[in-house]
């Protein structure tokens, strides 16, 4: 080779050079999922996101042939430290998030109270909205309040003494808890645990007197007659309580909440693996093993693929950021 073909050879590393990374990316994507996939739930095990994420699991291992694996990573208050985890992940499609409405309310009460922002919903891609229930208001069995309205009477009479319990401030149980307070002009005094799950245990064992939470983690204790739910936070009342009013029927016209649970990755997820994400989920939702387990718990699928669940999460964050901002700061 003489020099002039040494020359032409050298200007043409910087050009295949430059192209290997899209290659490979392209090659990674077409591969995947070639390893186990990680699916963190940002709350302890029993909870909502934990409800939602566990049979989709099950389903998308068989349909995708990998393990898929829940990383029940709980912490910081209503998911914050699980939600920052997914959204510093690599976005190669092996470690996604299964989460709640909480992800836009974090993000908001931190620049309320001039803490460091740990996430932004920005940094993630919505994959599928699979759970979308109404919040009900529940209390102890043995607990004086027949009604709503006795509950309402009796925080007024006292004013900070009843206590209620949440899965961490600003929350998706927080939020809809201080909602209805702020709408009936009470003042109850907020106890937040790590989760729902353990929010539901102190209300069994008498440390809290009441809990915002979903249909299907309450059934069962109400068809034990451990615990009485007064009102539902819905537009409409849940079929499986048929005889629960609302809050709007009950004169609160401006309390509404839902707790949604939906699989996000990161923004910068190369969209052949969205595209075979978006495919697993919706055959994931139709599935026995996920459709019997939510019907079971009360809690029907409420599947969006992507472009709904972007513009509803988009909605829906509008709304209880607007929310977070009228309740201020409460601890």
């Amino acid at each position: 080779m003489d020099r002039r073909d040494l020359l032409k050879a050298a200007a043409a590393l910087p050009l295949a050079a430059s192209g290997l990374p899209l290659l490979t990316t392209r090659a990674s994507a077409q591969a995947w999922p070639a390893r186990q996939i990680s699916l963190i739930v940002p709350f302890p095990a029993g909870g909502q996101a934990d409800l939602a994420a566990r049979p989709m699991a099950v389903a998308l291992e068989r349909i995708l042939g990998k393990p898929v694996v829940i990383d029940n990573r709980a912490g910081g208050g209503g998911g914050s430290v699980g939600n920052s985890a997914a959204a510093r992940a690599e976005p190669d499609g092996y470690t996604l998030l299964m989460t709640l409405s909480s992800l836009a309310v974090l993000p908001e009460a931190d620049r309320l109270f001039d803490r460091p922002v740990s996430y932004e919903v920005s940094q993630f891609a919505p994959i599928a909205r699979v759970l979308a229930d109404p919040t009900l208001l529940a209390v102890p069995a043995n607990a004086p309040w027949k009604t709503l309205k006795d509950l309402v009477d009796d925080a007024k009479a006292r004013p900070g003494q009843i206590p209620y319990g949440s899965s961490g401030p600003y929350g998706t149980l927080h939020i809809a808890m201080e909602m209805f307070a702020a709408s009936a002009g009470i003042k109850l005094l907020h106890v937040p645990f790590r989760g729902a799950a353990p929010a539901l245990t102190a209300l069994l064992t008498g440390t809290v007197q009441a809990v915002a939470s979903a249909p299907g983690t309450l059934r069962q204790q109400v068809a034990d007659g451990k615990m009485r739910v007064l009102a539902g936070w819905g537009a409409e009342r849940v079929p499986s309580f048929p005889d629960l009013p609302t809050f709007k029927e009950l004169g609160y016209k401006d309390v509404e909440f839902y707790i949604w649970a939906g699989l996000f990755a990161q923004k910068a997820l190369p969209e052949p693996i969205m595209t075979q994400l978006r495919k697993a989920v919706a055959e994931a939702v139709k599935s026995p093993e996920v459709t019997k387990t939510f019907e079971a718990a009360g809690s029907p699928v409420a599947y969006q693929d992507a472009p709904e669940f972007t513009k509803f999460v988009e909605s829906d964050s509008a709304r209880l950021i607007a929310a977070v901002k009228k309740i201020g700061k409460v601890e």
